[in-house]
């Protein structure tokens, strides 16, 4: 563990020692910069000078938050060296995953050979499958072994679990290799899958896809009832040997963050991570260029994905339904430019030659000199959603799905890294933009928020 800057540490430690918290409850970060503090609302109240109340949602009534109801104040002393309070401000949005079944145009089906759309069986006709994404991406499956230094991840938050009989369902439903959990960090209830499917969405769809690609890769869980990025890249900072690759698939508008402090704090961590060889790719959002806050007068951006030093994935659909070949921008996924961070060098020249196109929307809606996301993209549309097992088999769709896709290619190319006596491919960006002919370019669609509006059009080059 870094040891903290002692003389910022202690001007904060005293102060909560005088205000009734053990030193035992005191625990800094990896990095040195935060301290994790457990103490009791009465305690709380009397450190941070305001009051907290217990707030229920209305969407998850399992959901329960303590939150101020009044402004936090800190002596001048202790506020001159510390950034922001976190945790006790602000509600998480808790996101509605896309479900249903295309109007699929049968004629595009293959009946002389099973098709890739029907290899989960009927209940998924015309469904993205591993089947699919294997022979559109081209990635090795099954992937039989793998490294054994190699190693990947999922994030999961706020009542999304997982349970062996799904995990079970979709290997023997979509012919993949068993679907197992290595390491649950957070803990799991997987009765909750059994009594409330939605709350397992999210978590079995990313843990199903990432081993659909990457099945001999073994998988971590990291899970917290709250959501905090913040809090997350502590965890994974803290262990001695984390997982080289991360997918994570929940976010909030830049504009929802708790501060802009938080969202520097944040960076901070995320380069630590790349600095130790971990890849973090984030889902860019299902809300278009307006986010979840919805048409205003700016488009908002959406973080951890316009971060740059994260890698964020974005959605498509096969341009022709049901057909394996090129991709379409899809019009709910998320991207844009960043209103916190400036624009990143090493995607410079693809910003300024995107900005020369003659389809932008007005500038007065976006920040020209921010950094831009997404930088990849996979299958995550509508068109053709992704065959799941959660409860039964059902169709889902959003960012959500291509994150954990493109997440276990990573982890497959780690694995081609580590037999041959390399090093893993950690921080993915400036190796992206570099090498722009690696990829399938997308040049069709816009990601215009679902309604036709304003969005960013794709062009050649990004």
């Amino acid at each position: 563990m870094v040891p903290p800057k002692k003389s910022l540490a202690k001007v904060v430690m005293d102060y909560l020692s005088d205000a009734g918290v053990a030193r035992e409850h005191m625990v800094f970060s990896n990095v040195g910069d935060k301290v994790l503090v457990s103490m009791p609302v009465k305690v709380a109240s009397k450190a941070l000078n305001t009051e907290f109340a217990l707030f229920r949602s209305t969407q998850k009534n399992d959901v329960v938050l303590a939150r101020i109801t009044e402004p936090y104040h800190l002596p001048t002393h202790v506020a001159e060296v510390v950034s922001f309070v976190d945790d006790i401000m602000r509600f998480p949005s808790l996101d509605k995953i896309h479900l249903g079944k295309p109007e699929l145009d049968s004629s595009n089906l293959r009946t002389d050979t099973p098709s890739p759309f029907n290899s989960c069986g009927s209940r998924c006709a015309g469904f993205t499958t591993p089947a699919v994404l294997s022979e559109r991406y081209g990635f090795t499956s099954p992937m039989n072994s793998a490294d054994s230094s190699n190693s990947m991840a999922v994030a999961e938050f706020q009542l999304q679990y997982y349970n062996t009989a799904d995990l079970n369902k979709f290997s023997q439903s979509c012919d993949v290799p068993a679907v197992t959990v290595q390491t649950t960090y957070g803990g799991n209830m997987p009765s909750y899958c059994t009594i409330y499917p939605s709350f397992c969405t999210e978590a079995l769809l990313d843990i199903e896809y990432i081993k659909a690609v990457a099945s001999a890769v073994p998988l971590t869980v990291f899970y917290s009832d709250n959501y905090s990025i913040l809090n997350w890249i502590n965890k994974v900072l803290s262990l001695k040997n984390p997982p080289l690759v991360h997918s994570v698939s929940y976010g909030n508008d830049e504009v929802q963050q708790t501060s802009a402090q938080y969202m520097y704090s944040c960076n901070v961590q995320f380069m630590a991570a790349g600095t130790r060889g971990l890849s973090i790719l984030i889902a860019s959002g299902d809300q278009g260029v307006w986010g979840r806050t919805g048409v205003g007068a700016v488009f908002n951006p959406e973080f951890p994905a316009s971060s740059p030093y994260v890698t964020a994935v974005g959605g498509t659909n096969f341009r022709t339904q049901s057909v394996i070949g090129p991709e379409t921008a899809w019009n709910c996924g998320g991207g844009g430019f960043s209103n916190i961070f400036a624009r990143a060098s090493w995607q410079s020249k693809a910003i300024t030659d995107y900005l020369k196109s003659s389809s932008l929307p007005p500038s007065s809606y976006y920040n020209a000199s921010g950094r831009g996301y997404p930088d990849l993209s996979a299958l995550g549309g509508l068109t053709n959603p992704y065959c799941i097992a959660n409860g039964g088999l059902i169709g889902v769709s959003g960012t959500s799905a291509a994150t954990p896709v493109v997440a276990g290619i990573v982890a497959q190319l780690n694995d081609i890294r580590l037999q041959n006596g390399k090093s893993s491919l950690g921080f993915l960006n400036p190796l992206l933009y570099a090498n722009p002919k690696c990829f399938n370019d997308v040049n069709d669609g816009s990601n215009n928020a679902c309604d036709g509006s304003y969005g960013f059009k794709t062009v050649n080059g990004w």
